[in-house]
């Protein structure tokens, strides 16, 4: 049974749809909407803020509420990946550097980092915990903690282990350089340089990179943008190829935003658990779903202590911390090895600061309402690509993260695309990024959302539309 809010949220979105209210205009105030629908301010407060989170109307300041300026066009999603699935070396990833440092210009439009805008964090709250934790903790702020991180901080990380149906002890936890040492250290404790790495294709580049660092191979595994992991090929793969390790990111992934079921998660760590191969999951994005329900972790499914869990407050609190943490399982004595010979402790005085976040719920208070922001600005995002880009382009609509993953017509070069919008100081990341041979994803871009909307990002998405346009008039398929 619908929420009364919800039935009025559904009336206002019929009369846009009939055209009473026009893209840019504004709508009825709050207390005027109350009073035509007969309704509280209260139910009818929540209705526009719904409709505010899926993108359909804009709140401005002082001013009230107005139809977004985008309307709605049918939207088609990518198909899941049909290449073929052989080994491939990790090569040319230079090009990630050159977006990363491009990414720092303040005179670019940056939609092509997976790094949250200032904007976006808790910049207050974490200034409020550094003072108490310095307040506090005096001199130990700066002195060297544990090598696998404080305990204040393995403390709450367990607590929320917890919560994923993770029986972890402080003691089972490792405090990371964010998450990609937590990566690095569990492939190096499973695999060895020469080893195949199954992956999600398409897949972050920044995972790419770990695998090369360590001199291993990936084998991409098709993958679909609602369901993740194609288990059927990686069933194949499995049967064909010697996998000694598998690495995901099981909930809301970069670029595609793809999220595992519960059943599609136990299947697969039975799969992996029945042929005897590791699971690195990466679950940097599982705290920024758009629902109600925290997506579950494949850590939960595992019986046998094979799937090491991976996690970071980069993408949530602040990448500038870089405190990530690693749950190794079994391999834990590997683990504390490698760690020890490289001897990399996190700065005692972030992890206090994150742990000051956990335990006095800032970290959840600001999850709430910043979930909000990426699900409206998704919403935005994926209206205006489906409007202003060429007939034909496809657009994932994730539920959770804030990327989105856009196939562009076959004529539509991505990194012709990347190179023009360069010189109107725009930035996307290509889609060749995100295969291990930069080979596939010829006419795909990844887009970020995880920017504040304004009228700078809209100009720069019906530019790269026109641009795409440009480009497919000039090679039609």
């Amino acid at each position: 049974m619908k929420h009364l809010y919800e039935t009025v949220a559904d009336t206002v979105i019929a009369h846009i749809e009939q055209g009473v209210y026009k893209p840019g205009e504004k709508l009825p105030g709050v207390r005027k909407l109350s009073q035509q629908l007969h309704v509280s301010i209260s139910t009818a407060l929540e209705a526009y803020r719904m409709l505010e989170d899926s993108g359909r109307i804009q709140a401005r300041s002082r001013s009230g509420y107005y139809v977004s300026s985008f309307r709605r066009q049918a939207i088609v999603e990518p198909q899941v990946s049909d290449a073929p699935v052989t080994p491939a070396k990790v090569t040319g990833q230079s090009l990630t550097r050159q977006i990363l440092r491009a990414a720092k210009d303040p005179y670019q439009i940056n939609l092509g980092s997976s790094v949250p805008h200032a904007d976006f964090l808790p910049t207050h709250a974490l200034q409020q915990a550094t003072g108490k934790v310095a307040r506090s903790f005096g001199k130990r702020c700066f002195d060297a903690d544990e090598l696998l991180g404080s305990q204040e901080l393995r403390r709450q990380i367990a607590k929320r282990m917890v919560e994923l149906q993770c029986a972890d002890s402080p003691d089972d936890i490792v405090v990371t350089h964010g998450a990609r040492e937590a990566v690095r250290l569990a492939l190096m404790a499973i695999c060895e340089p020469g080893d195949l790495i199954a992956i999600e294709s398409p897949t972050f580049y920044g995972l790419l990179q770990v695998i090369e660092s360590c001199g291993m191979e990936a084998l991409e595994i098709p993958t679909h943008p609602r369901d993740g992991l194609s288990l059927d090929a990686l069933q194949m793969a499995i049967e064909q190829w010697p996998i000694k390790a598998c690495l995901l990111v099981s909930n809301y992934n970069n670029p595609l935003g793809s999220c595992m079921s519960d059943e599609r998660k136990q299947a697969l760590v039975a799969l992996l658990e029945k042929h005897q191969i590791p699971l690195v999951e990466d679950d940097v994005y599982g705290d920024l779903g758009f629902g109600l329900r925290r997506p579950s972790v494949c850590k939960a499914w595992s019986r046998n202590g094979q799937v090491l869990y991976c996690n970071s407050f980069a993408k949530t609190l602040s990448p500038g911390l870089r405190v990530g943490w690693l749950v190794p399982g079994r391999y834990m004595a590997r683990v504390e090895n490698l760690k020890y010979m490289q001897h990399q402790a996190v700065p005692t005085l972030n992890q206090l600061i994150v742990a000051q976040m956990l335990e006095q719920g800032g970290y959840d208070r600001y999850l709430r309402h910043v979930r909000q922001d990426y699900a409206r600005n998704v919403a935005l995002a994926v209206n205006a690509v489906s409007l202003l880009f060429p007939e034909g382009t496809r657009v994932t609509q994730p539920e959770g993260g804030f990327a989105l993953w856009v196939e562009l017509p076959a004529g539509v070069d991505a990194m012709a695309l990347h190179r023009r919008a360069s010189q109107e100081n725009i930035i996307i990341a290509p889609g060749p990024l995100f295969s291990a041979t930069q080979k596939k994803y010829g006419n795909f871009i990844r887009l970020s959302c995880a920017v504040p909307w304004n009228d700078r990002v809209e100009k720069a998405l019906k530019k790269l539309g026109d641009i795409a346009g440009d480009l497919l008039a000039q090679n039609p398929q």
